[in-house]
């Protein structure tokens, strides 16, 4: 039996779907049902978890969030959460100083839990949803310390990662079949007869 945990990095997957208008539409995508997609036949999926933050300064995308986070909660998925910094900036054209939100420790919280769950030996294979190479790093830590597991990479839909792929055991590209394939219902019925509606921007 092979024990999959999967670590989906919210913001790199995000803005995959989120660069190109024909991706829209999968925003509202299930992430239990789309981890599936990724293992084999007798593998076991354990965790799933999803790092993200919330945008509190935009009521709008914060309630989109919010709703999409209690669908995933619905089907098992974990959040994990990180923060955002005010960052000082220059603009490039008038050269005025302000202040820019930038997102923090998703990459820190998914080293943090690769390392964490490997202890624990909750997996024999993770897989890791992200294009980002700052997790180079924590992939070859992780590694070197439990030379039995292996680490695999889901490369999001648009994206490259040729550096990940050298340090990944295995790689994968999230394809738009996939997307189409596992999404969630336009409505989720709750138990108290409450719904969750997919947001009328990601149809």
């Amino acid at each position: 039996m092979n024990r999959v945990a999967v670590f989906v990095d919210g913001f790199n997957l995000y803005h995959a779907l989120d660069c190109d208008l024909v991706y829209h539409k999968y925003k509202w995508l299930d992430l239990e049902k789309f981890s599936k997609c990724f293992t084999l036949p007798g593998d076991t999926l354990g965790d799933v978890l999803y790092f993200t933050a919330y945008i509190t300064w935009n009521s709008q995308k914060l309630a989109k969030h919010q709703i999409y986070i209690k669908a995933l909660q619905l089907v098992g998925v974990t959040p994990v959460f990180g923060a955002f910094r005010m960052k000082d900036t220059v603009c490039r054209i008038c050269h005025r100083a302000y202040k820019k939100p930038e997102e923090k420790q998703t990459d820190v919280n998914i080293a943090i839990k690769l390392f964490e769950t490997a202890i624990s030996d909750t997996w024999d294979t993770a897989l890791i949803v992200s294009g980002d190479s700052d997790l180079i790093p924590a992939i070859q830590a992780v590694k070197r310390t439990f030379p039995i597991k292996r680490i695999g990479i889901v490369i999001p839909i648009g994206r490259r990662a040729e550096e990940l792929k050298k340090v990944a055991d295995f790689h994968s590209k999230v394809k738009q079949k996939h997307l189409k394939t596992c999404q969630f219902n336009d409505v989720i019925t709750l138990n108290n007869n409450h719904t969750l509606k997919r947001p009328d921007s990601w149809k």
